[in-house]
């Protein structure tokens, strides 16, 4: 009876530590982000810390800004300039997006892709004139973003 009541004592262990997990699991904030792509800025209301709370409304902000650059399928984007460290951040709603992001003479600066689609962002850390070539598989929205911008994500 010894061995069966230890076993018993371990199972039941078990189904308290299991349970203590899914609880707290449910109770536990959501980690930033996670659930304020439901709730826009209302949902950045609830988050902690501070800094996580600021994060929150600097991407519920960068979602309302225009992006510089749209559309669907294949385009080449007119020329840009830029001055200082600048973050290129791009979107993808189709399987597939790829990037080229081009030197004004048209030699291949950085080759970019989003498989999936999704967002990912890129570092233009030199200053000069540039051109994308875009070829995606649905729509696509790319910003042109100062890199202070960023530093909050």
């Amino acid at each position: 009876m010894g061995a069966r009541t230890g076993s018993m004592t371990v199972q039941r262990l078990m189904c308290a530590m299991a349970t203590v997990l899914v609880i707290g699991q449910a109770l536990a904030p959501s980690p930033a982000g996670a659930g304020e792509a439901r709730n826009g800025a209302r949902g950045c209301l609830a988050v902690q810390p501070d800094d996580a709370r600021l994060a929150c409304y600097d991407r519920e902000v960068r979602n309302l800004v225009a992006p510089n650059f749209s559309g669907r399928l294949s385009k080449t984007t007119d020329s840009f300039l830029i001055k200082e460290p600048t973050v290129l951040r791009y979107q993808s709603d189709g399987a597939i997006l790829v990037l080229y992001l081009k030197a004004s003479d048209n030699t291949v600066v950085q080759n970019l892709h989003i498989g999936g689609g999704g967002e990912d962002t890129y570092l233009i850390d030199r200053p000069g004139t540039y051109s994308l070539d875009v070829s995606g598989s649905e729509s696509w929205r790319i910003w042109l973003e100062p890199q202070s911008d960023m530093k909050s994500n």
